[in-house]
């Protein structure tokens, strides 16, 4: 019987050089990034948790350039001048219909983008398309700094240039002197800001180890939604929509200079870019601020050269493998399995995804007070990540999938159909807060749930597809929102229902295995039938 030894403590671990001398010391240990974490480093310590929040904040910044045109571009009250002179009369709807100088902005033209460059009437589709511009560029950015961060800038560098082009674009919004110049500066503003969230969830897990990642991951959402919250407060102070864009960008520069720089790039990045002692440096700083000691002999490797130090493979074998790690887009749609599971996974991302930003965008038109109900829509969202994750293990992805969107779709048909006066303002209010508190957790979900359907080799094109699929659905969102009063929520509840009904026809992956291939994927399939 063999007697386990703890690996010494850092504080009486011999130095480099008398265990580089030690005659126990074999070859060196060559460990992948995973093996390493769990084996010496420590897979979630106090080293993750700091880097894992000072990281995950950039997603408040991203809140704060997503949904700062629910307040920058809303419709103020407006009220008649001298008393309803010029046949002006308050009861009226709309000023559609009122003669120019009988009426006149409460808060003045400064107090919305709306009322500044007057997106009234026949002008009022300018509204939801300078939104839709700023997702597609969020479309456009997420690509662009996608690749980036796997290549030149690395995930710090990529998170770094984002974050000053928000800031830039963010404060050169708040001078706009037309709207052409703002909806332009809003889709610029939109290609940086689609790289915030890629690069800052990757940065931060990408050092977490694997038992822990998930729930990680998982909770990067609280920042996003505790940054809408706080969102909420920013335009209380600040009424103008010009002083609102530097309020919001103002933080992407006090991130610049308060938490990057105690942020470090990736260990991951480092070593496949073949950058070693980059690497392993950041890993011995993992092992110390845990508490932990991380042997000299130990080096990272990546997997191949890991798994080649344990054994030795034929050549034909490596061959095989080399055929069996490719895969692509087009691998995907070939095979009927994965063919459907991708359709759904499309489908329903789209209809989650304009329910999703079409009720947190949809809140001017509840005719309630407006900061309030943001922020109890960022609050709705918190419990319904943590239910999910929760639930997610016990239940299955298929019903809570199913579950969360019907639960959502059915409150968005009853705030549908409530009257927009009286005290039926405060029900489509709540029914609005329930809605987007079931499609919150639906979005959780989805993002594991996409991951389980694929095989390793096709993964990451999958993902893409349906990531895609959900920003076209936040850029088709606006253009509800501006239908009135009661369509969008009418609309919002059809998407939750219908992608709800698309989610029966996915398979369940709970304690299904993760297949590395589409051979290895089709022949599990087959067996389970079977």
């Amino acid at each position: 019987m063999t007697k386990k030894i703890s690996p010494p403590d850092e504080s009486t671990a011999p130095p480099p050089e008398a265990e580089l001398r030690s005659p126990l010391l074999g070859a060196a240990e060559r460990l992948c990034m995973d093996d390493m974490l769990k084996k010496y480093c420590g897979e979630f310590g106090w080293w993750q948790l700091r880097h894992f929040v000072l990281t995950s904040t950039a997603w408040a910044l991203e809140a704060f350039h997503t949904m700062v045109v629910i307040f920058a571009d809303r419709e103020p009250a407006w009220r008649c001048v001298d008393g309803g002179a010029a046949g002006c009369s308050e009861a009226a709807k709309s000023v559609c219909g009122l003669e120019p100088g009988s009426w006149e902005w409460i808060g003045g033209a400064g107090s919305s983008t709306v009322a500044e460059f007057g997106l009234i009437c026949s002008e009022k589709y300018k509204v939801g398309l300078v939104q839709s511009l700023f997702f597609g560029g969020c479309m456009i950015g997420a690509g662009i700094f996608g690749h980036l961060s796997d290549s030149k800038l690395g995930r710090k560098g990529s998170l770094l240039v984002v974050c000053i082009l928000n800031a830039i674009f963010g404060c050169l919004t708040a001078l706009s002197p037309n709207y052409f110049t703002y909806a332009l500066l809003r889709l610029l503003t939109g290609c940086s800001t689609g790289g915030v969230g890629l690069c800052a969830f990757v940065l931060a897990t990408e050092p977490i180890g694997p038992s822990k990642r998930g729930v990680a991951g998982m909770s990067t959402f609280y920042f996003f939604s505790g940054g809408i919250a706080a969102l909420s407060g920013i335009a209380y102070i600040f009424q103008s929509w010009r002083t609102l864009y530097i309020a919001t960008s103002i933080p992407s520069f006090l991130f610049l200079a308060a938490a990057l720089p105690f942020i470090s790039e990736s260990p991951r990045w480092c070593l496949i870019r073949g950058d070693i002692a980059a690497a392993m440096k950041t890993m011995r700083q993992i092992a110390k601020s845990n508490g932990k000691h991380l042997p000299h002999g130990a080096i990272l490797a990546v997997d191949e050269d890991a798994a080649a130090s344990d054994k030795v493979i034929e050549k034909d074998e490596q061959e095989s493998a080399k055929e069996a790690i490719t895969g692509s887009l087009v691998d995907v749609l070939r095979s009927p399995l994965t063919r459907i599971r991708l359709l759904l996974a499309v489908a329903i991302n789209f209809f989650c995804s304009v329910v999703y930003y079409g009720l947190s965008l949809n809140v001017v038109n509840l005719g309630t007070n407006l900061h309030l109900n943001v922020f109890l829509n960022a609050v709705a969202e918190m419990p319904a990540f943590l239910l999910t994750a929760l639930l997610l293990d016990r239940f299955g992805r298929k019903p809570l999938s199913i579950g969360t969107q019907w639960f959502s779709g059915a409150f968005c048909i009853v705030g549908g159909l409530m009257k927009a006066y009286g005290a039926w303002k405060t029900v489509r209010m709540v029914c609005g807060i329930l809605g987007i508190f079931g499609m919150a957790g639906t979005y959780n979900l989805l993002f594991i749930y996409t991951v389980e359907l694929f095989p390793t080799v096709v993964r990451n094109a999958a993902l893409g597809c349906a990531t895609q699929a959900a920003q076209m659905g936040a850029i088709l969102a606006p253009f509800v929102v501006v239908l009135g009063e009661q369509i969008p929520f009418l609309v919002f509840g059809v998407c939750g229902v219908f992608g709800g009904t698309l989610a029966f026809l996915l398979p369940e992956t709970l304690n299904k295995p993760l297949y590395d291939t589409m051979t290895g994927m089709e022949e599990g399939e087959t067996a389970d039938h079977n």
